[in-house]
């Protein structure tokens, strides 16, 4: 580690510790010719996969479109931002987690639609509507139908939902 002050190659750690929550070590260091101190903190690269459009575009993989979207589609819905934020988290540790450098956009959809599904099944057929790009009321009732067929399967949560149409009850 060069010194900030006087470039010297040689700087010695005196103090490690944790820091953001431990995702990063701070360490205090001392410069070996000029005695200045500073703090440096290093952090693990963990590099996301490109994303492949549609169009065959490739695009650098950006946390704030996801939160964005995400954000969007849960507007004015009873989910807390710890929520959104632990969903954000699941779907970047999930493309981490792939291995790949690249992978599709739509990939990226399917986890987000996933996520919000478990959030608020109002956001996930919200989301679903710009996504899939529905045409007529047809598709969403056919988007709709497909919900209740899942919420049917899955089973039971401590997880309280909103119900998705009034006099609708969960499952």
């Amino acid at each position: 580690m060069h010194c900030p002050f006087c470039q010297h190659e040689e700087t010695k750690v005196i103090d490690s510790r944790l820091a953001g929550e431990g995702t990063q070590i701070r360490r205090r260091r001392e410069c070996l010719k000029c005695e200045e101190r500073f703090t440096t903190f290093e952090t693990a690269e963990l590099l996301m996969p490109q994303l492949v459009k549609s169009d065959n575009r490739r695009e650098p993989f950006d946390e704030q479109k996801l939160r964005s979207g995400i954000v969007k589609a849960l507007e004015k819905r009873p989910v807390s931002q710890e929520k959104i934020e632990q969903a954000i988290a699941h779907i970047s540790h999930k493309l981490r987690g792939t291995g790949e450098r690249e992978v599709p956009s739509r990939m990226v959809g399917e986890m987000v639609m996933e996520e919000l599904r478990h959030l608020d099944e109002v956001a996930y057929v919200r989301f679903a509507s710009v996504y899939r790009s529905f045409q007529d009321v047809e598709a969403f009732r056919e988007e709709i139908e497909r919900l209740r067929h899942h919420r049917r399967k899955a089973e039971k949560t401590d997880d309280v939902q909103l119900p998705l149409l009034p006099g609708d009850r969960k499952s």
